[in-house]
């Protein structure tokens, strides 16, 4: 009787001695294969008269019986991106070749190399929209096949199968949007090379991915060495390293870099992501920009064919977070938002805020339009949308929940009977809306803009996005790129007004102020000082980031001590910059573009991981490789490094 291990039966020495001199017969047989002589996709330019011999590289289909002695199976391309039916039958005397019975026990998706005789096809007909094109008018009558490896049986790959993160290569080789979407990534990056590097001149080089910790941003990556209490750092950007390449007489750096952050994660951030990074020296913050649109005007022209306009829109922080409250607003969104606390009776605003004198800003929402303004129709949705979710945070806003209003003719004053006679007619004229629109209003501090978003710019985000869900609205369509100027340079770290108010940098310690008058108030007053930075949006994206540096040593110093109050040891991370800027740098400015997330607005992907290779998951792992991995004893040991209980 056969052993028993875990209740699968051990293999015997002779069982196993077969099956690895099988791996070895096998491997050995896919060596050596013949060279390909045409793509799958090109053989539907060839001529099938007189039949042409081919040999074709592919991953095979499922096969389709035809009778009892013939069968087709589909051969896709390498590339996955085509398809040509591949036929074995009888031969003139009514005998199958010895090619049939080694092709048909083949399973789908299994690698080989076929060669046959091209020859002509009837089309069937019917549609061929599907994301792999099928070439219908030839095919291939098989002579050869060979077997490059096994597709295993035990995994089920059908149309309808799902992948989970732990197969990433299935889900990728499986589902042909994600390989085109690598596809539009890799063009993207050689038309971004094309174009600055040999257009407008830039040197690409590559800078340090071993650099050392600093307090400039984010939490970083740490490497450990060797060396007892010595580690390396992974760049959160190639900041500092393309500021000394502008002091070292490069006078255009572009790159596309890898970066780390250990952030939380959303849906377009990773631990490890991608920049197309640049710097110029000799040049402003407009220089850069100019540059910039170049580059994205073609890259929507070559890949989506579209025309953007020859010079993107421009607004200040301020008038973005005023209008729609969001420094990186969807300007075809057409809420924009309106102060209209002057307009209120007193009892109304103390209803919708517990604050004493609070702004109360408003949007109309235009459900009216599409809900043949039905009055019934916007309550329904507003209700719906109130009691998802989704609309949780603004319930909970300290300043105060939302104020929502239905205009309806058969109400008192259209439905705005809480304003009074008054403010509903300055309303009705300062906000132009029609029945079953919604005026939605929202108090908020009277304290400086600040930050990302206002309470009523992410609800009026949240409310456009269910009303196209609920097809109350219609779905965006176009582009509207964007660039927000004018940022804080400083931004405090509380609302206080006391005089030894602290700050910190709005983006990093590096910008510059925007004028001289910026340069003026960081003595007496950093916080109204301005910044000369720029953040490129597209569609409510941000696509990236930049500014003009300071490059000054001198400045440089005072803004570090003095302003953001490093202490002695924080102030000797920089040491080295401070260095180099004294060295008689030149003025200059650059921006980093979110490679990852420009593709993802490229193909219109909500999640930057539907664009890379091997996304890390929401907790920042591989599935796939399973890392991060454990360390063990001996590396800790390694790198003198100790757990904490």
């Amino acid at each position: 009787m056969r052993g028993f291990h875990q209740g699968k039966p051990l293999r015997t020495a002779q069982e196993a001695h077969a099956d690895t001199v099988d791996t070895f017969e096998s491997y050995a047989d896919s060596l050596i294969f013949s060279r390909a002589t045409h793509e799958i996709c090109d053989l539907e330019q060839l001529s099938p008269t007189p039949p042409i011999h081919v040999v074709v590289y592919g991953y095979l289909g499922a096969s389709v019986p035809l009778s009892k002695k013939a069968f087709v199976v589909p051969l896709i391309s390498r590339e996955l991106d085509c398809s040509i039916q591949i036929i074995s039958c009888p031969d003139l005397d009514g005998l199958l070749p010895p090619v049939h019975w080694k092709l048909k026990p083949l399973r789908p998706h299994t690698p080989v190399v076929l060669t046959g005789l091209l020859q002509g096809r009837k089309s069937p007909g019917g549609r061929n929209d599907g994301p792999i094109k099928k070439i219908t008018t030839r095919e291939i009558l098989v002579k050869k096949v060979q077997c490059l490896n096994q597709f295993p049986s035990n995994i089920i790959a059908t149309p309808d199968t799902v992948f989970p993160p732990e197969q990433r290569h299935l889900q990728l080789r499986m589902d042909k949007s994600l390989h085109d979407a690598l596809a539009v990534r890799a063009k993207t990056a050689r038309i971004c090379r094309d174009e600055l590097g040999e257009k407008q001149g830039f040197m690409e080089l590559e800078t340090p991915l071993l650099f050392k910790s600093t307090s400039e941003g984010a939490r970083e990556f740490i490497v450990p060495t060797r060396r007892k209490g010595l580690a390396y750092a992974l760049p959160q950007s190639p900041q500092q390293f393309k500021q000394i390449l502008m002091a070292s007489g490069i006078s255009r750096y572009y790159q596309v870099a890898k970066c780390f952050r250990d952030e939380d994660l959303r849906a377009d951030r990773q631990p490890e992501f991608t920049q197309l990074d640049l710097e110029m020296s000799f040049a402003t913050g407009s220089d850069v920009m100019d540059c910039v649109e170049n580059l994205i005007r073609r890259l929507w022209k070559e890949l989506l064919e579209v025309e953007l306009p020859v010079s993107f829109a421009r607004m200040t922080y301020m008038d973005a977070m005023s209008m729609y409250g969001s420094d990186k607003p969807d300007t075809r969104i057409e809420m924009a938002i309106s102060r209209i606390e002057h307009l209120l009776p007193p009892d109304l605003i103390s209803k919708l805020s517990p604050l004493k004198d609070p702004l109360v800003e408003a949007i109309v929402f235009p459900a009216g339009e599409a809900l043949d303004s039905n009055p019934g129709s916007t309550r329904k949705f507003i209700k719906e949308f109130l009691d998802s979710p989704e609309a949780a945070p603004f319930h909970s806003n300290p300043c105060g929940g939302p104020g929502i209003f239905i205009l309806d003719p058969t109400q008192p004053l259209n439905g705005l009977q809480a304003f009074g006679f008054q403010a509903a007619q300055a309303i009705a004229s300062k906000l132009p809306s029609q029945p079953g629109d919604l005026v939605v209003l929202q108090a908020r501090s009277r304290a400086t803009l600040s930050g990302n978003s206002t309470p009523l710019g992410n609800l009026r985000l949240a409310l456009h996005n269910a009303g196209v869900e609920s097809s109350c609205l219609p779905p965006l369509r176009g582009f509207a790129p964007l660039w927000i100027t004018h940022f804080p340079l400083f931004t405090p770290m509380s609302p206080s007004d006391d005089s030894n108010q602290t700050f910190i940098s709005t983006h990093h310690p590096f910008t510059s102020p925007r004028s001289p008058n910026d340069v003026a108030v960081l003595a007496t007053n950093p916080g109204l000082a301005v910044a000369d930075h720029y953040d490129l949006v597209m569609n409510g994206v941000e696509l990236g980031g930049g500014s003009r540096r300071i490059h000054h040593a001198a400045l440089q110093s005072y803004i570090l001590r003095e302003v953001l109050k490093l202490p002695a040891e924080r102030l000797a991370e920089f040491s080295h910059l401070i260095e180099v800027l004294r060295a008689g740098c030149p003025p200059h400015a650059g921006i980093a573009l979110g490679f990852d997330r420009l593709v993802a607005v490229l193909l219109g992907r909500a999640s930057v991981r539907d664009v890379i290779a091997f996304p890390k998951s929401g907790r920042g792992e591989d599935p796939l490789i399973k890392s991060p991995a454990k360390m063990t004893d001996e590396v800790l040991e390694t790198y003198h490094l100790k757990l904490r209980e």
